[in-house]
C-alpha cells in the first residue's frame, strides 16, 4: 500500500507523462506503481527535468544540478520516491 508521498509523486508523474504524450505503463493495466520503470512512461530527459522541478516546488526541496545528473540513473518510480524522501529528511 502506497503512502501519501508516494501517491502525490505518482500523481505528478502521471500529469507530466500525459503532457509528454507518455505511454502510461500498459503492462500494469495503465496504472503507475513504485515498480513502474520510468522509461516505460515515455518521459524524456527534459520531461524528467520538469518532474524534478515540480517536486522541488511541491516539497520545498532543492535538487542540486549534480544531484539531478545522478537522478538520471533512476530506474523506477519507487527509486524517485525514495530519493525525494531522502531529500525531505535532509531538509527537516
Amino acid at each position: 500500500m502506497a503512502d501519501q508521498l508516494t501517491n502525490e509523486i505518482i500523481a505528478m508523474i502521471k500529469k507530466r507523462a500525459a503532457a509528454e504524450g507518455g505511454n502510461i505503463a500498459p503492462a500494469a493495466g495503465g496504472e503507475i506503481t513504485t515498480a513502474t520503470e520510468l522509461t516505460s512512461l515515455g518521459i524524456d530527459s527534459l520531461g524528467l527535468a520538469d518532474v524534478l522541478w515540480d517536486l522541488e516546488q511541491a516539497y520545498g526541496i532543492k535538487i542540486e544540478m549534480n544531484t539531478s545528473e545522478a537522478w538520471s540513473d533512476l530506474q523506477n518510480v519507487g527509486d524517485m520516491v525514495e530519493a525525494v524522501r531522502g531529500l525531505l529528511t535532509k531538509e527537516a
